[in-house]
């Protein structure tokens, strides 16, 4: 089966400095993968580089078997979606309004919405249970409710791939879930190759069918939670000691953790510093 989308090699340098070293990895339909790893580790980069948003230094980005440099860009947004971490409420603007713009690709030169795009911006609203706030004003939305509907513009553009930045950030545990819950149906029941950066590794264990953990710029991991989080790899990459609690067969593991390393250099406290290339083997070919 043809990847959604694919990196082949990818990697960015600024100057001196590499922010993307050689990264590999591939998404099908169906699938939510979770990107995890520390602040700095190339995370919203590589999601910027699928997204289109920013050109690789060398490697290839391939969207539905197709090289990402030979698809304009109206044609990139009829089969791919990105979610930034933060959509800015526009005044005036109701919740349905933003959904509606989903569907600007999609419409005639005109503009002009028809039946078929007003039914598309109904089943997106009703996938990210936020049909009931279509007539609110963004600006009267919590966080939570803000960021569904911002998912339900990127679905109502009836693509083959979502990119989310960062999507339960900023909510509380109950939003987290509902997201997480959210992201797992869309990805499952549409389906598409859906991707989200989290922070989490407990709510990425329990909703991504695969997690991928970037260090430092490089791929350390790529596979189901259970193999892609152990204790090695989380002090590895987070500078942390934890316990990898594995659950019945079918539950996902938890992650429970005990507290920092000892001069693991990780926050810039006196110890070794961590090393440029990781040397964690893929779970994942």
């Amino acid at each position: 089966m043809s990847a959604a989308i694919e990196a082949r090699e990818v990697s960015v340098r600024a100057g001196d400095v590499t922010i993307l070293d050689t990264v590999t990895f591939r998404m099908e339909a169906g699938e939510l993968v979770a990107l995890l790893g520390p602040n700095g580790a190339g995370k919203t980069t590589l999601l910027r580089c699928l997204a289109g948003l920013r050109t690789p230094t060398s490697g290839e980005v391939r969207v539905v078997a197709r090289p990402l440099s030979r698809i304009s860009r109206g044609e990139l947004a009829r089969v791919l979606a990105y979610v930034p971490q933060v959509t800015v409420p526009a005044p005036g603007f109701r919740a349905r309004d933003l959904v509606l713009l989903g569907r600007h690709a999609r419409m005639g030169w005109l503009g002009v919405p028809g039946e078929p795009d007003l039914a598309v911006v109904t089943a997106a609203m009703e996938m990210t249970g936020t049909a009931a706030l279509a007539d609110r004003l963004l600006g009267e939305l919590s966080a939570g409710e803000l960021q569904r509907v911002a998912i339900a513009r990127a679905l109502a553009q009836q693509p083959a791939i979502v990119l989310l930045d960062e999507p339960t950030s900023h909510l509380d545990l109950r939003q987290q879930l509902r997201i997480g819950e959210m992201l797992r149906r869309v990805a499952h029941d549409w389906p598409l190759a859906v991707l989200a950066v989290m922070h989490d590794p407990n709510l990425a264990a329990r909703f991504a069918d695969r997690v991928l953990v970037l260090h430092h710029g490089r791929r350390v991991a790529d596979g189901p939670a259970s193999a892609a989080l152990t204790p090695e790899r989380l002090r590895e990459v987070y500078g942390v000691e934890a316990e990898v609690q594995r659950g019945a067969e079918g539950e996902s593991p938890i992650v429970v953790v005990r507290g920092l390393t000892s001069h693991d250099g990780h926050d810039g406290s006196p110890g070794e510093a961590p090393p440029r290339h990781s040397t964690g083997a893929s779970t994942r070919p």
